[in-house]
């Protein structure tokens, strides 16, 4: 059985099902993807950016960067559709770092794996040294 929650954008109570907002909620935003949609097939708009398809539709930002975000609108299709990086803000066109912030903590994350190899190391020389016994003749 469903959940029971509030409509995060109007507030009305409803059974929750995949997403957190109300199914009317959920029609008007339907209706929105087709508005902004359609604009997009237009051969001229296919090239328009976020803030001219938000003056030419009316509809939200917040809303089109979610229909970017879930892949309803591809940036293969429509080429200047792109949300910022959520680490350093970069336009992007599909998850969640940019290259640049992905490929810095990958490099992060090397240096710290070999950090933790070399005081690995370390700790098992010294338990090594504590080992050896030596005598004296």
């Amino acid at each position: 059985m469903g959940e029971l929650m509030n409509c995060a954008r109007c507030d009305q109570l409803f059974v929750k099902t995949t997403k957190p907002i109300c199914q009317d909620c959920i029609k008007e935003e339907e209706e929105k993807f087709q508005i902004v949609y359609n604009f997009l097939r237009v051969r001229d708009n296919r090239k328009a950016t976020i803030p001219e398809i938000v003056e030419a539709t009316d509809v939200e930002e917040d809303l089109i960067l979610q229909f970017v975000k879930e892949n309803r609108l591809r940036p293969s299709k429509f080429p200047n559709l792109s949300y910022p990086c959520e680490r350093c803000g970069e336009p992007i066109g599909s998850g969640k770092i940019c290259e640049n912030c992905s490929d810095e903590l990958s490099s992060e994350l090397h240096q710290q794996e070999e950090i933790e190899q070399v005081k690995k190391r370390n700790e098992d020389e010294e338990r090594q040294r504590v080992r050896t016994y030596f005598t004296r003749k």
